[in-house]
Formats: structure tokens, sequence, C-alpha cells
């Protein structure tokens, strides 16, 4: 779907408001322009647009994969969606570090950033112009604006369920804002066109207003299983269940009934933990090698049609360095720069010998104790993504750019947030939490040998079997919030900037809003500490 939106130049767009909130040296759209009249004459414009929504989180221009890039200010590869939202989930915690000391890079991990960080600022606003686009789509896809072209018949019917798909992918980066940034600026496409200074919302009307979306979308959007990678039902009702698990850090009230509903519905809803191997999940053909079974909202990937130095690129490349074979990867050459914490490695028994085949570390000419984060053989390497297929053998595509899709959400995280609330005695059935966390250990270890009782499910070991079973999909931080082990709690190395690791305040719960943004928009205000 992502090859229809290179035609389109959205310039026109509403994301032009944003601009007011950045400085001439930050980040700024950089489209060419056309009207609106001009761009949907063509029926099949609407299907493109809808495709650049989609494409937004994982390619960062019109032209992949660089030379028109969305957003100025920063490096293409650097300023690409699904690459920083990977670095603040991953970054700041103790599955991942890297050892490159590009710009205020390094900071992350330690939890040493300020708002000045031009990774976080440009997470920021990559979220606000895909919020942008999307608010356009919807505005361009109004009843109004429809008649007003003479759109009728199959084709309006279509456009109607492209919006719900629109308001799915709003939702989804209006939550990133939430979860990351707290009480980021608010705009919908009830919001005039035009340069202005957008208001700042909170985390509880933020909360209530994805909630509202997904609610009113829940039975517009396309039905289980429809088409991969594309949002269905199943996957609005997991974008509610991971918003009703971290209500009370959003919100202050907790929502754990609403859990139980929400991924109940997940459940039932057509996917399954198929009979393949862990690993079949993050290789090239995980559209199709029985994975696709299991992943419920993919970012896809494509060498030939979506061609990035961010996502999967950046993902698989930067995992591979020192004794690792680049062609067992299915890349030419590593990058050498994403590794993982002493820490992390030992929620394993075993470590890097454990019988548990989620335990995917390259060890050979690695310390398991990183001592240096600027040398890739300090900490082991993560052997999780590959862009080969189930053969090993990669696909006849460019070098440098990879197939693999990423699993944003998929049916086992349903599974351990049920749990959760059960672990928690918050709700939810007692057998079926364990049936589910021991389907999924069966298939870790290929037996039954491995199996909890009700007695092991406790809050801790849910924390830790979510590391074991959803490390890099980009969960950790907000998990680790959610237990309170983020920063005044939960030790590892590096954080705090130090070797042995060491607490951090509790404002670093949220990141902050972006000093260019604040010195531009008067109506924000910084978030508490920074």
């Amino acid at each position: 779907m992502y090859k229809k939106f290179r035609p389109i130049l959205f310039v026109f767009i509403s994301f032009m408001m944003f601009t007011s909130c950045q400085d001439e040296l930050d980040l700024a759209p950089e489209d060419e322009r056309q009207t609106s009249a001009a761009v949907f004459s063509n029926p099949a414009s609407y299907e493109q647009f809808l495709a650049k929504l989609y494409a937004g989180i994982a390619l960062s221009g019109q032209q992949g994969p660089a030379g028109q890039p969305d957003l100025a200010g920063l490096d293409e590869g650097f300023s690409n969606y699904l690459r920083l939202y990977f670095s603040m989930q991953e970054l700041t915690t103790d599955e991942a570090v890297i050892g490159w000391n590009d710009g205020t890079i390094a900071n992350l991990h330690a939890q040493t950033w300020t708002s000045g960080n031009e990774f976080i600022r440009t997470m920021y606003s990559r979220i606000m112009y895909q919020v942008a686009l999307t608010n356009e789509f919807l505005r361009q896809t109004s009843d109004e604006a429809l008649s007003d072209r003479g759109v009728d018949g199959q084709l309006r019917t279509d456009i109607q369920n492209y919006r719900a798909e629109a308001r799915f992918l709003r939702a989804l980066s209006y939550w990133h804002a939430l979860d990351l940034f707290g009480n980021p600026p608010f705009i919908t496409e009830n919001d005039p066109i035009g340069a202005f200074l957008p208001q700042q919302t909170d985390s509880q009307s933020l909360f209530a207003f994805i909630e509202s979306e997904l609610k009113a979308i829940e039975n517009q959007i396309l039905p289980p299983r429809h088409t991969y990678g594309r949002a269905d039902q199943a996957a609005v009702w997991m974008l509610l269940s991971k918003l009703y698990l971290n209500a009370e850090t959003y919100t202050g009230t907790p929502r754990y009934a609403d859990v139980i509903t929400y991924t109940t519905k997940v459940i039932e809803a057509g996917y399954e933990i198929p009979d393949v191997p862990y690993q079949n999940l993050f290789l090239a053909d995980n559209d199709r090698n029985g994975a696709q079974k299991e992943i419920i909202f993919p970012i896809t990937f494509d060498a030939l049609n979506t061609q990035s130095y961010g996502g999967m690129t950046f993902i698989i490349h930067a995992s591979v360095g020192g004794t690792m074979v680049p062609r067992d990867f299915g890349i030419d050459g590593g990058w050498a720069g994403l590794r993982t914490t002493q820490q992390f490695v030992d929620k394993f028994p075993g470590g890097a010998d454990s019988d548990d085949t989620r335990a995917l570390f390259h060890s050979d000419g690695q310390t398991k104790e990183v001592l240096s984060i600027g040398n890739f053989n300090h900490g082991y390497a993560v052997a999780k993504y590959k862009n080969v297929n189930v053969n090993g053998n990669r696909g006849d595509y460019p070098a440098g750019f990879v197939d693999t899709d990423f699993p944003m959400f998929r049916l086992a995280d349903a599974y351990l947030m049920y749990a959760e609330v059960v672990a928690r005695n918050q709700g939810g059935d007692v057998s079926k939490a364990v049936g589910y966390i021991n389907e999924l250990r069966e298939r870790a270890y290929g037996n039954p040998s491995q199996n909890i009782s009700a007695g092991d499910l406790t809050p801790t070991f849910i924390l830790n079997e979510r590391a074991r079973e959803l490390y890099w999909e980009a969960h950790r931080r907000t998990d680790l919030i959610r237990f309170n082990q983020f920063t005044e709690n939960g030790i590892w190395a590096f954080k705090g900037g130090v070797p042995q690791g060491s607490t951090t305040p509790s404002y670093r719960n949220l990141m902050p809003i972006p000093a260019s943004d604040l010195g531009v928009n008067t109506n924000l205000t910084q978030n508490p500490g920074y």
C-alpha cells in the first residue's frame, strides 16, 4: 500500500499550523505545494493519502530512502518515526544500549536528557506531523467535502472505511504522545487551517479523547484478520487494552476491568499463537511464515518499495557487529551499535545459554557486562531480528534494505496483559491466565517442562515474562513505568550515566516538551522537573 503515496505531495495540509511551533532552525515540513482540488480530482487519491498515513510510521519522506524528507532538521534515518519510537522505548531501559556518540543519543540510556535533546524533539515533531496529516485526511473526507465533490456510491463507502483507519492511526500517535509527553499540544480536524498556536491538553483529557475515538470506530473499521498490514478491529481493541492497562499512570484511576474486556475481545478475534519457532516472528517472511497468524498490527517494510535508513533497516543493521556474520542476518554489513545489558540477559535462566529459545543473544567475542558504552563488544548482541526467511535466505533485492516487518501489536501481548490483571488480583480468570502464559512458554521451551502454576503468577513474574517475550518490540519503557521500575527504582548498567547504574528522578517518567516549541508557543507549559 505504501507504494501508492508517492504521487501525492501534501503541502496544503494542516500540518502547516505546526510550523508556528518550530523556529527556522528546527523541524519543518518540506513538501511541494498543491491544492486540495487538484489532489482529490482523482478518486485514487483517497487511498493514496491513506497509504501516506500508514507510511508515516515506516518512512521519513516522499522518496525512499532519503531525498524528500517530511521534516528538516535531523538526518532522515534518525528522524524516522519507528526508529525514534524504538529509541524512546528501548534505549532508555535495560533492554538496549547504543554505542554511538551522535549528538545527545547517549543521554537516552543514561536518562540525563534535557528539553534540548534533538531525538526527543524529533519524536515529538514526528508525532505532531502524523497527527496533522491525519487531521487533513479527515477534513478532506468529511460528508460535506465528499458531497461538494460529488463523491458517492462504492467510493464513498470505501472512504468511510478509510476514515476509521485514519482515526485509529491518529489515536495511535496520540497514545504515543500521551505515553511519552503526557501533556502535548492538541488539535483535531475541527480546528482551523492555518498558522496558529495550538492549545496544550492534559493527560486526563487526552486519555478520554483517545478512548472516545477508539470506541467510535470499534464497529466501523475492518473486521479481524481482514488485510495484513492494515488496522482492524483487533488492532483497535489492542490499543484500548494498552490504554486501559496504563490508565492509572495516565489518569490516576485504574481501569483493569476494561483490560479484561478488551484483551478478551482480542483473544477471541481469530488470531493465534502459531506452531512455528519464536524467531519466525522476526524474520523477513514474517508476513507469510506463520507469524502473520499472531501479528495483529505490523509496521510493514519492503526492501524494494519502502526503503528507509530508519525502522527495521536501523534495528537489524545496528544490531550486527563484532564476530557476527552479516550475511547470516541478510545484510551486507553491520553498523555495530545496539546491544543489551547484563541485567536484561539475567532475565533468562542460563543467560545466553538458556533453554528458552527467546534468548536470542550473540555472546561470541562479547562480554556480558557493559563496561564501556562506546565499545560494541561490551554487552551481548541481540540476534532477534533478521532479514532472512525461515530457510536462512535473503530475497533478491537491493543491498542495504530489509523486508522484515515490525510487530507493533501481537497476540502474545494480549495474553500477557490479561495475565497481568489476574496477577494484580484485579479480575479475570486465573486458569485462563495460567493457560495463556504456558502457551507462550511451551513455544519458548518446546515442551511443558517450564510451565507455571497459579502460585507463580505474580506481578514481578509478569514484568520479567513481558521482558522475555516482548523485548525490542517497543514496550519496555511503558512497562517499567507501570511497575514503578523506570526511574526511582530499577538499576541497570549506565542508567544515570554511571557504569554500575543508579536511580534517577521520577519526573523522567515523562519526556520534556521540547524547548524549541516552548520558545514560540506561549500556550505550552513544561512538564515538571525540566
